[in-house]
């Protein structure tokens, strides 16, 4: 008796986890099925992205913490979302953590500034881009460099660029630089440069012009003479999806109706909306 009751016991138990295993109908099989759209990015990189108190134009509640995030690319995020008829959820991660996050899934995307070099589409796939700008230098006003034109212009200088970062690699183009250790995050970046412990670092226009906006002393440096060598990829920026997302052509879909000129007027937000603490 003991012995059957401890059968059906057993029968009962597998009966169970195939049930769970077939998965019931409210299981969630896949990111195109889920409510939330995950989105990764520094929240450190203004005017892209950056991080604040409270959700003063249009910031969005970073998870887990009680701050906000905002930024041009929270607003493409935001459009994304909407368009993908999902809430959007921010997740903040240093940079060198935003990949391993998308391809172990805890987030859907990475919306971040990254611009969608060859070496990155070997491991993550990417939509079209979402923006495009060109390389320039970040000087402090007054200095030697304020007034360069040229790379060679910065030959002796101390010059940095964000970690793992096409940026950090072009610095090799300047003969007779001195290429300082590359930083973990831009504000890092803006201490070294206000300090004195580099004459300049590598950066994109828009956040060249938050860097100003936000520090008196800084200066760009617009080559007109000789600039950085690169290809479209490298100063374009596009959304960030793990190999073989559905979400794909949904992204590029909804990317595409948003003009071109819809697109300078909110990184022109976002450069007027940036934190001024950000330095």
């Amino acid at each position: 008796m003991r012995r059957r009751l401890v059968l059906l016991v057993a029968l009962s138990l597998i009966g169970a986890m195939l049930l769970t295993a077939c998965g019931g109908g409210n299981a969630s099989t896949g990111e195109e099925e889920s409510d939330v759209f995950r989105v990764g990015l520094e929240a450190g990189y203004p005017p892209f992205n950056w991080t604040q108190q409270d959700d003063s134009n249009g910031a969005v509640p970073i998870d887990g913490t009680s701050e906000y995030a905002g930024g041009y690319d929270v607003e493409i995020a935001k459009r994304i979302a909407e368009g993908l008829g999902k809430e959007l959820v921010i997740v903040k991660i240093e940079w060198d953590g935003l990949l391993p996050a998308l391809e172990s899934g805890k987030i859907d995307a990475i919306i971040a500034g990254m611009s969608p070099t060859a070496e990155r589409a070997k491991a993550i796939d990417f939509t079209d881009n979402y923006y495009k700008s060109d390389l320039v230098m970040v000087v402090r006003k007054g200095s030697q460099y304020e007034n360069a034109t040229s790379l060679k212009d910065f030959a002796g200088a101390k010059i940095t660029a964000q970690l793992n970062t096409f940026h950090y690699e072009v610095i090799d183009q300047i003969e007779g630089v001195i290429k300082e250790t590359a930083m973990d995050n831009f504000p890092a970046m803006r201490v070294a440069l206000e300090s004195g412990m580099i004459d300049g670092y590598v950066s994109e226009r828009p956040e060249a012009i938050s860097a100003m906006a936000a520090n008196e002393n800084f200066v760009m440096v617009e080559f007109t003479d000789g600039g950085f060598e690169t290809s479209d990829d490298d100063t374009a920026v596009a959304v960030g999806l793990k190999k073989g997302s559905p979400l794909r052509e949904k992204i590029n879909e909804i990317l595409g109706q948003i003009s071109e000129e819809e697109r300078q007027d909110i990184m022109d937000q976002a450069i007027k909306n940036q934190p001024a603490a950000d330095n």
